[in-house]
């Protein structure tokens, strides 16, 4: 056996490193500071005074050559890079006479110095920085200790790097800068291309070095060494043809080919060893052969060549031929198969462990604020584009959701879930707008609080019917006691009989008196109502209310005891039909999240591809939830099919139809009941409010008639009194007064007259006995305005008629009469302003004067209080509630 030492090791320090492109010293702050100023304004270009400092400090970083180490190095050109970034969407540097033309980059070739190119375009600023990171990442690699494990790994690291740096300029950068005028051979795609594959292969080299150091089985290391040849070949392949074949030094295509047809020889020798061990001489005898001609040919072209590689191709050589020897002999003592020619075999496998490293997010520079507050116009187009997009989305994705929630919602209340489940469990419940009506009902005291109310009536109307019979009492005292003075004093009790001052007021306390009859009537009917109909009403007195509810029971024969499988299974299927439910509302905050997080704007600034690819990257992301989306409403669809069936299945064990009608009969009931309690409620409600209203209005009249009552004592005194100086001979009044004494009283609703000359010559102001509303206030008892105010209120005991009340009532549905000429409530009359100079009422009797009696020097406006007022009338509203209604 041979020994499986790596027989390459000795070249383990022979690998390439890039030297960095080199550069002309160029100012950048003053032509983008004057570009700001001038597009921008002068204080924008002060705001962003700092960021174009940084930018002048990075570019003249990148000219001082070298920095301190390849990490800071390193650093400096990716800062610089994502800054370029930057730049390049804002500001537009070009020959163009409108942009920024007094840039110009100027760049040498990495590898012929002498040649360079310069540009009036950050392209070729940005493919030169990305191409010396490349080159420092070559060169990070190549300083670490790769004589151990964690040297070579960190090595394959920096490589791997390199050639992510290569990679995107060979994809991006390059491409756009040879459009330019003036380019160079280096920052080709071509050239960028052949640097990556041969960053990648010092990279699977470091790789396979660990490999052979970890005892790996000889078949892997064949796999891994394989690679790193194939690596190699495709670098060796692009330096032979043009642009390059003329562009690197004769020791850079010498380095390359005789690493290639190393490492390939080495996959043949281990390919060889795990041949050996399975015993298939035949083939190992071929490969091991392909190996030894594959070095012989390098070995021809070998100017330049490190002595590293020629000794460990050496090496590698005398391992081949040992084994080689070993296997012809064997097979020709023992196996005896037949060899076949190299060129028959498949070719070799090949392993690759490394790949460019993905330097998006390294040189990303959409989460830098270096100049944020400049926004092109068509960043900002582009930016509402995309918003369009992403709420097109976000709406679509809604509104299937929503379709969704709802289709289930429907197809499970046409399938009385879980209602009838819940039934079945005892859990009975009422829909939730009859349940809030009952519960209303209950609050309110329900049917069995009606009583208390029918109660209140009838103390109402007992105490409006009292204070009537009290005003009576009153009038007909004062008239009984004013037909005795006119019995006793005869034709010298000359005062106006009662009768005729109180018509007026008595025609009221009628109509107050026909109102409460016919009020009686209607708290009648409410009782009678109430009677009739307290079996409907008493179930809304149960409580809780669903315990009137019918039951959804089990049957009581089964023929294969299978209920519990089926009501099991039902569950199951709600149960999972509710978590595809939950799940919607997570998927639809999840999108929420998703555009809420989603900044583009950044991303659009640095973007120097198509917004299109950008937008298409960008909305990718929201693929996922959508595909989550389609699927959780297709599985609710199967699932709803699955509870259909379940449902019917349960439904015609569980005698489900029955039990549907006796449910919707009680709840036709429970509504009859509501309706009913509703109508007798505001029926007593409405004569609630008559009463009050009513006993008010009676209040005032009563204030009035008890005013009336104690004028009449007061003048009739001082009418006695008088009477009693005539019969003495004391009498001091002529015939004319007399007749003016006769002319004091006059009847409700008729203005007094007096003689011009009396109102002229008479200097006291005289008083009636009693005012009547229809009168003019007066200055001795004037009136007030009326009580409730100039302006008439609604009254509060007004309702509009309501349909199917048992009430009939003759006017708009109440038994209380409207305001008319027949009214208990004539309307009040507008206030009166006496005239000037007026003598503001009549004299009692002839020569009386009152002890409110004002002299000619008292001005207007300095009356005192009279001893009384009457307030103003009291008048019903036009329309009257309707639950108070005639049959």
């Amino acid at each position: 056996m041979a020994s499986s030492a790596s027989t390459s090791g000795t070249a383990t320090n022979v690998m390439l490193a890039i030297f960095e492109k080199k550069t002309t010293q160029i100012d950048l702050y003053r032509p983008l500071r004057n570009y700001i100023a001038f597009n921008y304004s002068e204080r924008e270009a002060q705001n962003l005074e700092d960021d174009l400092q940084t930018v002048k400090q990075l570019r003249s970083d990148l000219e001082r050559q070298p920095d301190p180490s390849l990490t800071t190095r390193r650093d400096l050109l990716q800062n610089y890079y994502k800054a370029l970034c930057l730049v390049e969407t804002r500001f537009p540097i070009s020959p163009d006479k409108d942009h920024i033309n007094n840039i110009t980059f100027v760049w040498h070739d990495a590898f012929k110095n002498k040649q360079k190119a310069s540009q009036q375009n950050i392209h070729l600023e940005k493919a030169a920085v990305l191409f010396n990171l490349g080159a420092v990442y070559s060169q990070i690699g190549l300083s670490y200790d790769r004589a151990t494990v964690d040297g070579r790994r960190l090595a394959s690291h920096a490589f791997i790097a390199s050639a992510g740096a290569f990679a995107i300029l060979r994809d991006n950068a390059a491409i756009k800068a040879s459009i330019g005028s003036s380019t160079t051979v280096d920052l080709s795609v071509e050239c960028a291309g052949m640097l990556e594959r041969l960053m990648l292969a010092q990279a699977q080299e470091c790789v396979f070095e660990n490999t052979i150091a970890k005892g790996s089985t000889p078949g892997v290391c064949a796999k891994i060494s394989r690679q790193v040849g194939l690596y190699y070949e495709e670098a060796l392949a692009a330096c032979n043809v043009p642009p390059l074949n003329q562009h690197f030094d004769r020791a850079w295509i010498s380095h390359m080919q005789l690493k290639a047809a190393l490492f390939y020889a080495e996959a043949c020798y281990r390919y060889g060893l795990e041949l050996h061990e399975k015993e298939e001489i035949a083939e190992e005898i071929a490969r091991l052969k392909s190996g030894i001609s594959a070095l012989s040919e390098a070995k021809k072209s070998t100017k330049g060549a490190a002595a590293q590689i020629l000794d460990a191709i050496s090496k590698l050589e005398a391992n081949l031929n040992r084994n080689l020897e070993r296997a012809v002999k064997e097979n020709d003592r023992v196996y005896l198969m037949r060899v076949p020619s190299p060129s028959s075999l498949p070719p070799l496998p090949a392993f690759s462990m490394v790949k460019p490293l993905a330097m998006n997010e390294v040189l990303d520079a959409s989460k830098e604020k270096m100049f944020a507050s400049l926004v092109p116009d068509s960043s900002a187009k582009a930016l509402s584009r995309y918003t369009e997009m992403v709420d097109d989305i976000i709406r679509t994705q809604a509104e299937k959701l929503q379709q969704a929630s709802e289709l289930t919602r429907v197809r499970l209340k046409e399938m009385d879930l879980p209602e009838s489940i819940l039934a079945l469990e005892g859990n009975f419940t009422l829909p939730t707008d009859l349940k809030e009506d009952v519960e209303a009902v209950q609050i309110s005291g329900g049917p069995a609080g009606l009583e208390a109310e029918l109660q209140q009536l009838r103390d109402l109307r007992r105490v409006n019917q009292e204070i009537l019979i009290h005003i009576e009492e009153l009038l007909q005292k004062e008239a009984r006691e004013d037909a005795q003075f006119k019995s006793q004093f005869g034709a010298r009790w000359t005062r106006p009989q009662s009768s005729t001052l109180t018509k007026n007021l008595q025609d009221r306390l009628n109509r107050f008196a026909a109102n409460l009859k016919q009020a009686a009537d209607s708290d009648a009917r409410i009782e009678r109502s109430v009677r009739e109909h307290s079996a409907l009403m008493s179930i809304l007195d149960r409580r809780p209310i669903e315990s009137a509810l019918p039951t959804l029971a089990r049957p009581i024969m089964s023929l294969d005891a299978n209920e519990d499988a089926i009501l099991g299974a039902l569950k199951q299927s709600l149960r999972q039909l509710e978590t595809l439910g939950a799940q919607r509302a997570g998927l639809e905050d999840m999108l929420k999240e998703m555009k809420r997080k989603d900044d583009i704007l950044p991303k659009l600034m640095t973007s120097t591809g198509s917004y299109e690819d950008l937008f298409r990257k960008e909305i990718s992301k929201y693929d996922h939830i959508c595909e989550d989306i389609a699927q959780n409403i297709e599985a609710q669809e199967q699932l709803l099919l699955q509870i259909q069936a379940q449902n019917d299945e349960f439904a015609a064990i569980f005698n489900l139809e029955d039990y549907k009608a006796s449910r919707e009969k009680c709840y036709k009931q429970i509504q009859a009941a509501i309706a009913k309690f509703r109508e007798i409620k505001d029926n007593v409600n409405e004569g609630l409010k008559f009463y009050v209203t009513l006993q008010d209005a009676i209040t005032n009249v009563k204030q009035q008639c008890s005013d009336f009552v104690m004028t009449r004592n007061i003048q009739c005194q001082e009418m006695i009194e008088d009477v009693h100086k005539q019969m003495a001979g004391l009498n001091f009044q002529d015939a004319k007064s007399t007749g003016a004494y006769n002319n004091s009283y006059p009847s409700v609703g008729h203005q007094a007259q007096r003689p011009v000359s009396q109102q002229q010559t008479d200097p006291r102001p005289q008083t009636p006995y009693y005012h009547p509303p229809e009168q003019p206030a007066m200055a001795g008892y004037a009136h007030p305005p009326p009580y409730s105010s100039t302006q008439q209120m609604p009254s509060p005991y007004v309702l509009p008629p309501q349909a199917g009340s048992p009430y009939a009532p003759s006017q708009a549905g109440s038994p209380y009469p409207p305001p008319q000429a027949g009214s208990p409530y004539p309307p009040p009359q507008a206030q009166q302003q006496p005239p000037a100079n007026h003598d503001y009422g009549q004299p009692a009797y002839p020569g009386w004067r009152g002890p409110y009696y004002n002299s000619h020097a008292q001005q207007a406006g300095s009356h005192p209080r009279p001893p009384y007022t009457i307030p103003g009338q009291y008048r019903p509203p036009p329309q009257q509630g309707g639950y108070y209604k005639q049959q």
